[in-house]
């Protein structure tokens, strides 16, 4: 096996569609270029050229330059961040501070001092002032992550700092005025949530100024050979690997596959491929379970139909089981109560098996139903 170093370029940011098996390995081997100024890197690492792509590159292009609020909104896994980035670098922010808050990671009790900055004893264990992400992106970008995630107790203090562009460090009471421009991206449905009363509906208005769409991978079939020739680089110069063939089968099976987890598990599965290549062969990661997947296209009906066929195959694929490391929510990227939420108004059950004719008959008698098996 030869484990030699490879020296590859990433691939280039629109070009290849379409692209045969042995023009993504010529890609894959190429030798990379120097790194360019903040310009010409304004699509750093955004793969592809498709269609859906391109529309959405264009709505960046637009809404960039301006210093409007920009709400990026796409399934987990489809680049939010390198969206939030290219409009940063796009904009005349460029080369002023890119700062990133991913909400749902930082604990309720901090999120307020993560965000807003704090004084010395403004709390028990505040020993010093912090600085916080609002004032760390003065004159720049601040890009909130999941920011359906905010706390309802926290949002009017957000409101404020987004119309007024001041605030006040907890315990403090001297007003900061600020130039920031906001970038937010979520996966969740924010007018659902408005609605539900879990998020404030002003708030909801002033996020989203311009809103940006992302397409899920499935949307994007003709980037796959791109996004297999970049990831194949990029791994295969961490692991010290040269790949020298990438299987016309291998590549008809990822473009085929529906791809749930979207541009993210591509990326992981093709980490797995590289360890796992030997002679400079890259083998198909996908379990065989999915080498013939389900298949969601436009044809195939409306959102909620193409929605419907991707929760019934993750539950088949997970024995209908939804939550926990292996359930149908996990491998959807969606929390367990936000896929029971769907299966409910997608009227989705569980199919009755010959065998639950009779347990079920006296749980209905009983006044018992099944339910999704959570663990």
């Amino acid at each position: 096996m030869n484990t030699s170093s490879i020296r590859v370029q990433d691939a280039p940011v629109r070009g290849l569609q379409g692209a045969s098996v042995e023009l993504v390995m010529e890609n894959v081997n190429r030798v990379p270029s120097s790194e360019q100024g903040c310009a010409e890197d304004r699509f750093e690492e955004i793969i592809g050229n498709s269609p859906a792509l391109e529309s959405v590159l264009a709505e960046v292009e637009r809404v960039a330059p301006t210093d409007s609020t920009v709400l990026v909104l796409g399934e987990t896994g489809t680049g939010k961040e390198l969206i939030a980035r290219a409009i940063h670098n796009i904009s005349p922010r460029c080369g002023r501070p890119f700062i990133k808050l991913n909400c749902a990671a930082i604990p309720f009790d901090l999120l307020e001092s993560e965000l807003f900055g704090h004084e010395k004893g403004a709390f028990t264990g505040a020993f010093a002032q912090k600085i916080g992400r609002f004032e760390m992106a003065d004159t720049g970008t601040l890009f909130l992550d999941e920011i359906g995630d905010i706390p309802l107790a926290l949002q009017p203090k957000l409101l404020r700092v987004l119309q007024e562009q001041e605030f006040e460090r907890l315990g403090s009471g001297r007003t900061h005025r600020i130039n920031v421009r906001l970038v937010a991206a979520t996966h969740s449905d924010l007018a659902e949530m408005a609605k539900r009363n879990e998020f404030r509906s002003d708030l909801y208005y002033r996020l989203n100024v311009f809103p940006v769409v992302l397409p899920p991978l499935r949307q994007r079939r003709p980037d796959i050979p791109q996004l297999v020739s970049h990831f194949v680089g990029l791994f295969a110069r961490r692991v010290g690997k040269q790949i020298n063939h990438i299987p016309k089968e291998m590549l008809d099976a990822f473009i085929s596959y529906s791809w749930p987890g979207n541009v993210r598990e591509l990326q992981n599965l093709i980490e797995r491929a590289v360890i796992l290549s030997n002679n400079g062969v890259l083998p198909n990661p996908l379990p065989t379970s999915d080498k013939n997947p389900l298949t969601v296209t436009p044809s195939q009906g409306r959102f909620n139909d193409s929605t419907r066929a991707l929760i019934l195959q993750a539950l088949r694929e997970a024995g209908w089981v939804i939550g926990g490391s292996g359930g149908a929510a996990g491998r959807l990227g969606l929390k367990r109560t936000t896929l029971i939420a769907k299966m409910k108004k997608l009227g989705i059950s569980r199919p009755v098996r010959k065998d639950d004719i009779n347990p079920l008959r006296e749980n209905r008698e009983s006044g018992q139903w099944w339910q999704p098996t959570v663990e």
